[in-house]
């Protein structure tokens, strides 16, 4: 089964529907958020299209090699993962359209009032795994 990843955005996506940023959810409203994205995630255990999600906190660092044993860190002068990616999970499913189906689900999640965000997540396959579109 192809597998793909979901890639939920801080920022760089096109808005979504309930665009309240979470630094401005109450903190049972965030509550809600992280207990539908369990609960999504424990039904596709369930069926065994599960493979894994996280949460990543907001901090992060670019390293890269330059020379023996001199890793130098760096923020750069362009975004940065920490700035846009908040979360992922992966998905091991039959079909492209089945990872559509999921996504879209996903992207319900709630967010500011208790009302659906419908954010956009960006999908994509894994190497390897070539998807099918049926039209």
């Amino acid at each position: 089964m192809p597998k793909y990843l979901l890639l939920k955005h801080y920022r760089g996506a096109p808005a979504s529907v309930n665009d309240v940023p979470m630094d401005q959810w109450t903190p049972e409203e965030i509550s809600a958020h992280v207990q539908y994205m369990r609960d999504f995630a424990a039904r596709i255990e369930g069926t065994g299209e599960f493979v894994d999600s996280q949460a990543l906190a907001p901090g992060g660092t670019f390293v890269r090699f330059d020379g023996e044993g001199r890793p130098p860190v760096t923020d750069g002068p362009f975004a940065e993962t920490k700035d846009v990616i908040a979360g992922w999970m992966v998905i091991d499913v039959d079909s492209y359209e089945r990872a559509v189906e999921l996504a879209g689900e996903l992207s319900a999640a709630p967010g500011a009032g208790g009302k659906p965000i419908h954010e956009w997540l960006e999908l994509r396959p894994f190497m390897g795994a070539h998807p099918t579109v049926t039209e």
